[in-house]
C-alpha cells in the first residue's frame, strides 16, 4: 500500500482530519485522530478498504502513521 493510499483512507474515514497533518512521523493521537473513538473508526475503514484485520487493541499500540503503514504492508495491504 502506498502512503498516498493510506492518507486517502485516513482522510475519508476522519472528516475532521487535516490531510496536511497525515505525515509518516505524525502521531495517530492527537495529530491525526482526535481521540480513541477516531482510531476505532479508522480501524474499521482500513479493514473495509484493505481487507486487513486491525483489532482495536492492536490499533491502540500504533504511535505514528508510519507504524500503521508498516503493519498494513506487512499484512498484505
Amino acid at each position: 500500500m502506498t502512503f498516498e493510499a493510506l492518507t486517502e483512507i485516513i482522510v475519508g474515514a476522519l472528516p475532521n482530519c487535516d490531510e496536511a497533518k497525515v505525515q509518516p512521523d505524525a502521531r495517530l493521537i492527537p495529530d491525526v485522530c482526535a481521540d480513541s473513538l477516531d482510531t476505532v473508526e479508522l480501524a474499521m475503514a482500513l479493514e473495509d478498504k484493505t481487507g486487513v484485520n486491525v483489532p482495536d487493541d492492536l490499533m491502540a499500540t500504533f504511535r505514528t502513521v508510519s507504524d500503521l503503514h508498516d503493519y498494513l504492508n506487512e499484512h498484505g495491504a
